[in-house]
């Protein structure tokens, strides 16, 4: 019932709003026409969108009220984001950089499941949503809201690519700018100048890397050969311990004894830090056998704007610090010091200090909205 009622309103205020127009403007056509446009999402769907957007809500990809704000120069307009989008919003830089963040609601999303009556409280002219998420899609069309989707695949996990198709669709939404142009061409000379570093490598150069997306008492979770783990290793000059695995894909201490990983690599999705596995502190798993712990190249993702795995709108710096990790010799010529604090300075306006480097490189556990 409260739903068909907040349908029937909302059909009621746009055409009230609608006519509203015509009548100030001689109630021609063209003046309506006016109020909206209409772009094409990253579903190949058609969405009529309001002219002047006001009022933005962010649901299921996670990373981009990131981008977002890279984009807009702060979370203008945006009045309700995703729980755990806020989680790592809140314990990461970008509540530093914009406190008014902190502020922006996010109880429209229960679990894992929209609440239609919350997601109306907000009163929003249109939502930003995970292409892959058809549920949600149906839900907003439900309410006639509109919903715009921005892919995850839409480059085949290459994140500098998935990040610059992120930018432009919002440049059709808010208009393009020449900030963004300038983003864009940044992510895509710092991933020619990796792959470039890399590309005459042997299998024999190349360490095995495996992602830890989560490790908990009972769970551990890897990412396969086919989401962003990939493009990170691959183009950094690595081997993916967990290449023939799809998706996210449980796996046990067995299979990692059997990869034997160089280099292990451990999610802002998790609340495990380095040292739970240098000391066996999760669980009753035994980690002291494996390369990676033997050597001491267990490392934590940063969390600058965003958690470093998926695109974000600190990808570029994303790709050095793994090329670092990865293959230490042929990236040390890199200041990742100076790299992150000239990026900050030219793309979000804040000038870094040491100890904020050094919050960047080592996230607290509540990261990871767990």
């Amino acid at each position: 019932m409260k739903k068909s009622i907040s349908m029937v309103l909302l059909a009621f205020t746009a055409c009230a709003f609608l006519a509203g127009c015509n009548k100030k403007s001689g109630a021609s056509s063209e003046a309506a026409a006016s109020v909206a446009k209409v772009i094409v999402d990253h579903t190949g769907t058609q969405v009529t969108i309001p002219a002047n957007v006001e009022r933005v809500v962010i649901s299921s990809l996670l990373p981009l009220p990131s981008v977002y704000c890279l984009y807009m120069g702060g979370p203008k307009k945006l009045v309700g984001m995703h729980p755990s989008s806020k989680a790592a919003a809140v314990n990461s830089y970008l509540s530093t950089c914009y406190p008014e963040i902190k502020d922006i609601d996010s109880n429209f999303v229960k679990g894992s499941t929209v609440s239609v009556e919350e997601l109306l409280a907000l009163k929003p002219d249109l939502i930003l949503y995970n292409a892959g998420n058809q549920e949600e899609r149906e839900i907003f069309n439900s309410v006639g809201i509109p919903a715009v989707g921005f892919s995850t695949n839409i480059a085949g996990f290459n994140t500098i690519e998935t990040y610059a198709q992120w930018i432009k669709l919002l440049g059709e939404i808010f208009g393009q700018t020449k900030r963004s142009d300038e983003i864009i061409e940044y992510g895509r000379s710092v991933n020619e100048m990796v792959k470039s570093r890399t590309a005459s490598l042997s299998e024999n150069e190349k360490p095995v890397c495996l992602f830890l997306y989560a490790c908990e008492a009972n769970s551990i979770t890897t990412y396969g050969g086919n989401m962003f783990n990939q493009y990170w290793i691959e183009t950094c000059g690595g081997k993916n311990a967990s290449f023939d695995l799809k998706g996210s894909a449980s796996i046990n201490m067995e299979q990692i004894y059997q990869w034997n990983p160089d280099k292990i690599f451990i999610t802002n999705f998790t609340p495990a830090l380095p040292e739970d596995l240098y000391t066996n502190a999760i669980g009753t798993y035994d980690w002291s056998s494996i390369k990676a712990i033997q050597n001491k190249e267990v490392y934590k993702n940063p969390l600058g704007m965003y958690r470093w795995a998926p695109p974000s709108s600190d990808t570029p710096l994303a790709l050095q610090w793994f090329a670092k990790q990865i293959q230490p010799e042929l990236f040390s010529d890199i200041d990742m010091d100076a790299e992150i604090k000239s990026y900050f300075k030219k793309f979000y306006g804040v000038e870094l200090t040491d100890e904020n480097l050094n919050d960047i490189y080592h996230p607290a556990r509540a990261a990871s909205g767990k």
